[in-house]
């Protein structure tokens, strides 16, 4: 077997036009870090700097058959991060752009009908109906929605099955879906995720 960690890179590249996938995955673990760090310095952004990596050697690898290298990966690399990362930046500043059009394009009249119920009163509503459950019920209940426990945490919290954690937050869904049915739904997905 062929030692690609002491191949240059126009050798890698011979290789890598030629479906050789050791010299990707050597173009790969060489490059890899260098790229991220480009990526991350430029976008600040953790997550973006990983996707931008990954659509750059994945960009490479449906490339192969026609990719030819003129100056080294170093140079390749640091021009398909730039151009990502312009991408990337313009990406956002037309979504940014849109946002600001959109929120801009809504005027006051707009937004009367959603506005003409007054979320002090709502909250106290959904507030009092949570009351309205029964112990238990209720206790689960803030458990999930307030304090965001999971199940699993309930159930342990409260030495019963999760299945019981089930029930009681099924039953209070139905409770509160009932006593709150004349607003639509809305309060229900502005309070429950």
């Amino acid at each position: 077997m062929q030692d690609f960690s002491q191949l240059s890179d126009n050798d890698l590249s011979e290789l890598l036009r030629k479906d050789e996938e050791p010299a990707f995955r050597e173009i790969y673990l060489r490059y890899f870090s260098r790229v991220y760090r480009a990526a991350l310095k430029r976008l600040n952004n953790t997550y973006e700097a990983e996707e931008v990596v990954q659509d750059i050697f994945c960009n490479l690898w449906k490339r192969r058959k026609e990719f030819s290298l003129s100056k080294g990966f170093d140079c390749y690399f640091s021009g398909a991060v730039k151009f990502e990362v312009i991408n990337r930046l313009a990406k956002r500043a037309r979504q940014a752009a849109c946002k600001k059009e959109l929120a801009l394009s809504f005027d006051e009249s707009d937004y009367s009908t959603q506005y003409a119920l007054n979320l002090h009163e709502l909250t106290e509503q959904f507030q009092r109906s949570v009351y309205e459950l029964p112990e238990k019920c209720r206790l689960v209940f803030r458990l999930k929605y307030e304090n965001e426990y999971t199940q699993r945490e309930i159930a342990r919290e409260l030495n019963i099955s999760e299945k019981t954690v089930e029930a009681h937050l099924s039953k209070a869904r139905k409770k509160l879906h009932d006593a709150l049915a004349n607003l639509s739904g809305l309060l229900l997905l502005l309070f429950i995720r």
